[in-house]
């Protein structure tokens, strides 16, 4: 199990349109992804639940990725992050 903490950088937070490019990505991993906004975790491909957090500018998550190849997926996903949000 590998993890990260990411600070929300993008002014809008995690809004619907890179929300879905999110769960996209998450769903094409081979890891299970989850992101974690104090006690609540979710599922990063499920894209609904994770709207539900209202992970907004300024949040820190932790990311976690388990299980497949764990070290590619945390790549992707911290990558993804940097980029978009």
């Amino acid at each position: 199990m590998k993890t990260f903490d990411y600070t929300i950088t993008d002014e809008l937070g995690i809004h619907a349109r890179p929300a879905g490019v999110l769960a996209k990505t998450a769903k094409d991993l081979d890891s299970e992804i989850t992101i974690t906004k104090g006690e609540k975790t979710v599922g990063a491909s499920k894209l609904m639940m994770l709207m539900g957090l209202g992970i907004k500018q300024g949040d820190t998550i932790t990311i976690t990725i388990d299980g497949g190849d764990e070290e590619k997926s945390f790549n992707i996903m911290k990558e993804f992050f940097e980029e978009n949000l």
